[in-house]
């Protein structure tokens, strides 16, 4: 199974994690080039979850975890944000019983319990005669890939999430919507804010990478940002807002700030039960930032979480140019069976990058070249010579 000899007859995709602008997109030219060259396309539904559910004894399994996927299925699937074969954080290498299907719920002897299916999903992919498995996915789903890479099974890596997180990539689908929406939105919130001449926070995702706060900011001219990557004193920023508030001449003042952001005296605000891949939910240290400079600064404060709307609806077209490119890449790959390779931009230049980068290390901010920590702020003054994105 998933020997270098054995021909390319059937390609999977599946999507997983958190659903951005362009995997609709990626997956349809994914599917047209593959049938182009001859592949029957097997679309994995809800990410890892379709090849953990699937019970090869029973059949009616199969419709509730894939699809068998054309050019007419896929047609009209890039006019909408999303993605069509729809997602999950399900870890297969780490299932607790209450995620477990029920065929395999047996194998638990305790609550707590965690199992890996791993041996469950290799003879599924096996049963169903998939010869190579594309991920489409962030960093905890591509983390499984290496996994399945590392069992021998043939897998071909595609980048996506609007933090723009994944390690190996200067760019993933995703983030160029994302900081889009946030620009437009933060443009749109000046109105309120300034109306009633207050301080404006905007919560933008980011758990550990905080580029989606800083490009937001650097694009929308808001007065300060603050970035997941450096804790912040609430005291100095509540400082710098109010001379900030002082010298516009409307008489407000407007910061970002990252979901994963903490004080300096702080910690990151989770909540809930860890996830598949260790992660409680973010979210709530915007209100929090907004209350504190209420309170420090007597200045009445609107906070908006942007949240999901930032990965909702069609993608712009960086992020549609970039997924149907990723797509493309990923079946030139497979055509040339060099598998265990994730696609990659790096300096502005279309490349491949071993899967296994993904688990190497962790992307972040590079806050020396591009953010001043005294003053919470982008600093891009030097951009010749620099990629498109910066890194």
């Amino acid at each position: 199974m998933g020997g270098e000899l054995r021909p390319i007859k059937t390609v999977g995709i599946l999507t997983g994690g958190g659903d951005v602008p362009g995997l609709n997109p990626c997956i349809k030219i994914l599917v047209y080039r593959c049938v182009e060259e001859g592949f029957r396309v097997l679309g994995i539904r809800r990410g890892w979850a379709g090849l953990l559910d699937y019970n090869p004894d029973d059949s009616e399994t199969f419709s509730q975890c894939f699809q068998w996927l054309e050019k007419n299925t896929v047609r009209t699937i890039d006019r909408t944000g999303g993605t069509y074969l729809h997602t999950s954080r399900t870890n297969p290498a780490a299932v607790r019983l209450k995620e477990a299907p029920p065929f395999l719920a047996g194998q638990f002897s305790a609550e707590g319990e965690k199992k890996d299916f791993t041996a469950h999903v290799l003879n599924n992919l096996d049963q169903l005669g998939v010869d190579c498995l594309v991920a489409i996915g962030g960093d905890d789903t591509l983390s499984y890939a290496v996994r399945l890479h590392q069992e021998g099974f043939r897998v071909l890596a595609i980048p996506k999430t609007m933090d723009n997180d994944v390690f190996g990539t200067d760019y993933c689908i995703g983030f160029s919507t994302a900081v889009t929406r946030s620009v437009n939105f933060i443009h749109a919130l000046r109105t309120s804010t300034g109306s009633h001449e207050r301080i404006g926070v905007i919560e933008l995702f980011g758990r550990h990478c905080g580029e989606t706060s800083l490009v937001s900011a650097y694009l929308a001219g808001t007065d300060r940002a603050i970035i997941s990557e450096v804790p912040f004193d609430p005291e100095r920023l509540s400082t710098l807002i109010m001379e900030d508030k002082k010298n516009n001449p409307s008489n407000y003042a407007m910061l970002t700030i990252s979901e994963g952001a903490r004080m300096l005296s702080g910690t990151i605000l989770e909540r809930g039960e860890a996830d598949a891949y260790g992660h409680k939910k973010l979210g709530g240290i915007g209100l929090v930032t907004g209350e504190i400079l209420k309170k420090l600064t007597g200045q009445d404060i609107i906070y908006q979480q942007l949240s999901y709307l930032m990965r909702s609806g069609a993608p712009d077209s960086l992020d549609l140019m970039v997924a149907v490119n990723f797509a493309n890449m990923a079946v030139d790959l497979a055509l040339r069976k060099n598998f265990g390779r994730m696609v990659a931009l790096s300096k502005g230049i279309y490349t491949d990058m071993p899967v296994s980068i993904v688990v190497s290390g962790q992307k972040r901010v590079d806050v020396h070249e591009l953010y001043d920590v005294e003053n919470y702020r982008p600093k891009v003054r030097h951009v010749m010579g620099k990629p498109m994105f910066l890194y």
